[in-house]
């Protein structure tokens, strides 16, 4: 089913795009042998590699089988609205309109240079993004406060140590306050990846790094990362609250686990336990890696959750799609009753559909405001 479902844009651009060219069969049959190849690269993932989440051949391949891969549902897209207007002429003339070649040459360079376009914003080092929050009752110590989130990094054969340094080095000299990491470090095992997270181990600010895990920690060794992580210098907030003291002025930050805990042995997400003990005037920042649950976390008195997962949605119209599968949250910052969401469009992205077109990655700042 899960290749049936994959072919289906190729199956598209078959029959409506590729079959319909003035060419020569066999330059059709290349052309449509190269789609399908491209069409079934997370199968490809899984065979060679083990997972469909983590493929361990060269990052040149990778980036050219998302483009291809991006290319051909675009195209798809682009064929079904074709035919869709096509049912106009249908419907008054009784026929389908002749379609000249050069409607589909247009189409298809199109398509070619936006999954261009896509995977280039998709692997790129993440530009700034600045966003204030203002917090009722923030204490005044914490007026301009600046924490720096890192989410969805996916470090792998795609995103590789070459790309953390960038990313760290960029991260450092933005000199915030604080910075947090709400999961999704990385794509494959410890012992593939060790080389790929160690520049994460360089990451500085004055009151530390707080992590949680996202749901790919999960399907790579839950423990073993849980632990490395902590040897490079992050404390890892599972279902745990830190206290960051100004004086006699306080804030919380709180982590949960990842609801991809549930139907496994680890623990499953407890925000109850996390905040336990919590002083009781001070304001809470939670970082849970997905969204989905915020309307009932609103309920609990928490000033601002950070989040990610949704990538943003990636594509503008995908992720109306993506929002659907995550409580309506995908992108940006949302009132969510007194609290505040705000749902990152990720550092990085995983490597199995890499293209950013309308949703761009981000190094978020964000700076706490008073609001009285």
């Amino acid at each position: 089913m899960f290749h049936l479902v994959l072919g289906l844009p190729w199956l598209v651009v078959v029959t409506r795009f590729i079959l319909p060219l003035p060419w020569i069969w066999p330059a059709k049959a290349l052309l449509a042998g190269v789609l399908l190849i491209a069409s079934q690269h997370l199968v490809f993932n899984r065979i060679s590699s083990g997972s469909i989440f983590a493929p361990e051949y060269p990052r040149p391949l990778i980036v050219a089988f998302n483009f291809l891969f991006g290319a051909t549902v675009l195209l798809a897209v682009f064929q079904i609205a074709l035919d869709l207007l096509s049912l106009i002429p249908l419907l008054l003339n009784g026929h389908f309109p002749v379609v000249p070649p050069v409607v589909r040459y247009v189409m298809g360079t199109v398509a070619i240079v936006l999954a261009a376009i896509g995977v280039a914003q998709a692997v790129r080092i993440p530009p700034l993004k600045n966003v204030d929050i203002a917090i009722k009752d923030l204490p005044e110590a914490f007026d301009g406060y600046r924490l720096l989130q890192l989410t969805d990094l996916h470090l792998s054969r795609l995103f590789p140590v070459s790309w953390a340094e960038a990313v760290v080095k960029k991260a450092n000299e933005l000199k915030t306050d604080l910075i947090v990491v709400t999961g999704d470090f990385i794509d494959g095992h410890l012992e593939r990846r060790r080389a790929d997270i160690a520049p994460l181990a360089q990451l500085q600010a004055p009151d530390g790094i707080f992590a949680i895990p996202g749901n790919h920690e999960y399907y790579f060794g839950y423990d073993d990362w849980i632990a490395h992580d902590a040897s490079l210098g992050m404390r890892m907030l599972t279902n745990e609250h830190a206290v960051i003291a100004r004086g006699a002025d306080r804030i919380v930050i709180a982590g949960v686990t990842d609801l991809a805990a549930f139907g496994r042995t680890m623990p499953n997400p407890d925000l109850t336990a996390a905040l336990n003990g919590v002083p009781v005037e001070a304001p809470v920042i939670l970082l849970d890696h997905q969204p989905r649950m915020a309307a009932e976390t609103a309920k609990r008195g928490i000033a601002l959750q950070l989040s990610g997962h949704t990538h943003g949605g990636m594509v503008l119209g995908l992720d109306r799609l993506v929002a659907r599968a995550n409580g309506g949250f995908v992108s940006g910052l949302y009132e969510v009753g007194d609290m505040q969401l705000y749902v990152n469009n990720g550092t990085g992205l995983w490597p199995g559909f890499a293209l950013r077109l309308g949703r761009p990655s981000e190094l978020t700042v964000f700076t706490l405001r008073r609001r009285s």
